[in-house]
């Protein structure tokens, strides 16, 4: 298995950070049901449709008309698990103003991308199954890669180098899976 710290504990990437199990089974199925009780929709990029189920609030960026708005406010239900992610990226309080719900069914993944410019930090949430966030630099020749794998009921943080010089993707998977993923906007 590739882990994402070495002997010493640096991370693959500069910029990556993960911690595993930072909520318990038992929040972790309530923030499943939580999800799958909204409204998701289809994720729709351009004329594409993908396979992944998705609600966003705070802000949403809208691939097809190329805006970004103001969202519904992130719900009372999502805050412990939003203040979470702050003080594991080292964040102010408030600082992540959008949080995006995501369920993976069986073959949905989430091909390479950076996450947008309007974006800063990117802390997510892994729930229901383990995936490998997979991440890719343009080099000379090619792409210097890297991964790590994200157990169910980790986090994961993007800033720095990793957030603006990399992109990342999750393969497609035979199991379903859920997220929530925070972010704040750049400054």
């Amino acid at each position: 298995m590739v882990s994402n710290f070495d002997l010493f504990d640096a991370p693959a990437v500069p910029g990556l950070s993960m911690q595993e199990a930072v909520i318990s089974s038992e929040d972790e199925t309530a923030l499943i049901a939580r999800i799958d009780a909204q409204a998701l929709s289809p994720f729709r990029f351009q004329q594409w449709t993908g396979k992944r189920l998705t609600r966003s609030f705070g802000w949403s960026y809208d691939f097809e008309a190329a805006s970004f708005a103001r969202a519904e406010p992130v719900p009372d239900w999502l805050l412990p698990a939003k203040q979470r992610a702050e003080r594991f990226a080292g964040l102010a309080d408030g600082e992540l103003e959008q949080a995006l719900l995501i369920r993976y069914d069986p073959g949905a993944g989430i091909g390479w991308h950076k996450d947008r410019p309007v974006f800063e930090h990117v802390v997510g949430l892994s729930l229901g199954s383990a995936a490998t966030l997979r991440l890719r630099r343009r080099i000379e020749g090619g792409f210097h890669r890297a991964k790590v794998a994200l157990p169910t009921r980790s986090i994961y943080h993007l800033t720095g180098d990793v957030r603006h010089r990399w992109e990342h993707s999750i393969a497609p998977m035979d199991v379903p899976r859920w997220s929530i993923t925070f972010r704040s906007l750049a400054q």
